[in-house]
């Protein structure tokens, strides 16, 4: 089996390489490493090869490794983000503990993360989740609703809203993967152009889908499996 840090750096040129054929910069795009489910030794050694931006979708599990990595010495102190669908009573818990969330999909939660996040901690940085293929399985707000949200979310204390996310009806169909990722840029673009807004931040692409995401203007690749291996 190939190790976590020879993994990673697969990922990265994967990432420098779509990067490249798009005409991009490859410091354009985060990696974010999904450690969901996997434990926090999985973790350690991602961030002693280099890897700082961690994504978790399990607000217990998370918290608990991010008690373990607070104890490491490391040349930069990790990131993160909370990528899962989010209950009403997980709210505080996301404030006070992490620097992203991908997953805003409802108003009474932006409402709540607002007054939650403590006072002298950075704004929480936010992305909303958009269903952007409409499937029934999925979370995430319709796109007919995101102006109403994106406006209550620019205007909240405590919050700074970056972007968007969606995780996409899965295909192997590389025309049909960037097709759905085109919306979603297109969704932000207009947002900035309707609202005056200034999101910068795409969070789309895993591990099959990366190179269409990033030709398609993903700013942040969610990438769990090409890191840490199949989960059971």
């Amino acid at each position: 089996m190939t190790t976590i840090p020879a993994r990673l750096q697969a990922v990265r040129a994967r990432i420098a390489a779509a990067c490249c054929a798009a005409g991009r910069a490859p410091d354009d795009v985060l990696l974010l490493a999904v450690g969901k489910t996997w434990p926090a030794e999985a973790l350690i050694e991602a961030a002693r090869a280099g890897q700082y931006a961690f994504g978790e979708s399990y607000v217990q599990e998370a918290l608990a490794k991010i008690a373990v990595l607070a104890e490491l010495t490391l040349p930069q102190a990790p990131q993160w983000h909370f990528i899962g669908p989010l209950q009403s009573n997980k709210t505080r818990a996301v404030a006070e503990h992490f620097d992203w969330l991908h997953s805003l999909d409802r108003p009474k939660l932006a409402e709540r993360l607002a007054v939650q996040r403590p006072a002298g901690m950075p704004s929480l940085q936010v992305c909303l989740e958009v269903n952007i293929s409409g499937e029934a399985s999925k979370s995430g707000c319709t796109p007919q609703a995101l102006p109403d949200l994106a406006r209550l979310v620019a205007e909240l204390p405590a919050l700074r809203l970056r972007g968007l996310m969606a995780i996409p009806a899965p295909t192997d169909d590389v025309q049909r993967q960037r097709a759905a990722f085109a919306r979603l840029r297109l969704l932000r673009d207009r947002l900035n152009d309707e609202l005056g807004l200034t999101l910068d931040t795409l969070s789309m692409g895993m591990s099959h889908d990366l190179e269409a995401a990033i030709c398609e203007g993903a700013s942040i690749v969610r990438v769990g499996t090409a890191i840490f291996g199949d989960r059971t």
